[in-house]
């Protein structure tokens, strides 16, 4: 509340209270006067500020418990994302002596199954392993075998135009 304000409720503030009676002002005259009063109202500053030492003291060892919790925090952030990483790289591990075995299992040659035997996952290695064995026992079952290659099929219709064609050309060869 201001001066003005004051001065106009009768010199009552606020809940009907009274403020207390100012002292009257004394000049300073002296050294001493004024190294008392700046005495004074240093001792009132540092007054409100006297448990200071004992929050900051507080504060430090809040910071420290936080930094300690931080780096467990921080521990086991690290311990999950190392496990997480060899979890990664466990099936392409699997696939690679998973490939080896099948390889030597189904007698697949190094250069088939560098070709065809590329996947890093097992599930997907075995699916190609599959196809690939399933193929070369379908090449085995027909084989390379054409029923009819080298034979001179003769047919039964058209006897009749041969035997013309024979009879012309024959006699004409006979002459």
């Amino acid at each position: 509340m201001t001066e003005q304000q004051g001065a106009q409720n009768g010199g009552q503030q606020q809940g009907g209270e009274t403020p207390p009676e100012p002292k009257p002002f004394t000049p300073i005259t002296s050294q001493d006067d004024l190294n008392r009063v700046i005495a004074d109202r240093v001792q009132r500053e540092r007054g409100k500020f006297a448990d200071y030492n004992d929050l900051k003291a507080k504060a430090g060892r809040l910071d420290e418990i936080e930094q300690a919790n931080k780096s467990e925090i921080e521990k086991a952030n690290d311990r999950v994302a190392k496990a997480e990483a060899e979890a990664a790289k466990v099936p392409s591990l699997v696939a690679g002596q998973l490939r080896e075995h099948l390889v030597k299992l189904h007698e697949i040659s190094a250069e088939d199954a560098e070709l065809f035997l590329t996947a890093t996952d097992p599930e997907l290695l075995l699916k190609q392993v599959d196809r690939l064995v399933d193929r070369g026992s379908q090449r085995k079952k027909t084989g390379n075998h054409v029923p009819r290659e080298g034979a001179n099929p003769t047919s039964s219709g058209g006897t009749d135009m041969r035997s013309f064609t024979n009879d012309l050309f024959g006699r004409a060869l006979q002459e």
